[in-house]
């Protein structure tokens, strides 16, 4: 039997609430950080999606690829990587949030490199407390439908706790700041800004 097939899902269906606009927009490089993440993957993967919340999917950054609809609310990025897991109950899939600005090609090709089908899960070591990184991490099947019972009678739905809760392989990061996730537009420089967000500083 065949190792199920791993896919790939960037999670864009944030509020960006404390950033102040939608994050996946903001340029990196002249190139939209959504873009930019989706290009990482197919680098490695034939299949990416984008997990999104319903009211996105006719947002035009988004439109432009595969899209998944979150089917659970109020639960964070666990809705979408749940949602994803219930369109396709089948395969793992490799996660990445869309806010990471350095995430960089080698971040993602490890990921793959270290997957055991018969290890449930694989994520990045935090360089900041040790713990696993939800968030840029790779999901066998089995994994997700243990996560998806997890959460139906309420219980926490906490992507990091569920790795911290299950025999996770850890591997550590190769480039310094990969990972880092960026909260207000004080984390770029002006050039980086959407154009809107220029014309409000100035």
């Amino acid at each position: 039997m065949s190792d199920p097939e791993v896919c790939g899902l960037v999670l864009a269906g944030g509020h960006s609430r404390r950033f102040g606009q939608d994050k996946a927009i903001v340029q990196i490089d002249g190139q939209a950080l959504l873009d930019r993440t989706v290009q990482m993957l197919e680098q490695c993967l034939s299949r990416v999606y984008v997990s999104v919340r319903p009211d996105q999917k006719d947002e035009p950054r988004r439109q432009s690829h595969p899209l998944i609809l979150d089917r659970l609310t109020d639960f964070g990025p666990a809705s979408g990587i749940l949602s994803a897991h219930d369109e396709q109950p089948e395969v793992a899939w490799l996660v990445v949030a869309c806010d990471f600005p350095q995430l960089d090609q080698p971040t993602i090709e490890t990921l793959l490199r270290n997957r055991d089908p018969d290890c449930p899960a694989i994520a990045y070591r935090s360089s900041g407390d040790g713990l696993p990184e939800p968030l840029c991490a790779l999901y066998e099947p089995g994994t997700l439908a243990r996560f998806r019972r997890q959460i139906e009678p309420g219980a926490n739905s906490s992507a990091r706790r569920l790795l911290m809760g299950i025999n996770t392989k850890l591997i550590d990061l190769c480039s310094k700041g990969a990972l880092r996730n960026m909260n207000t537009p004080e984390d770029f420089a002006p050039e980086e800004l959407p154009s809107d967000e220029l014309k409000q500083k100035n």
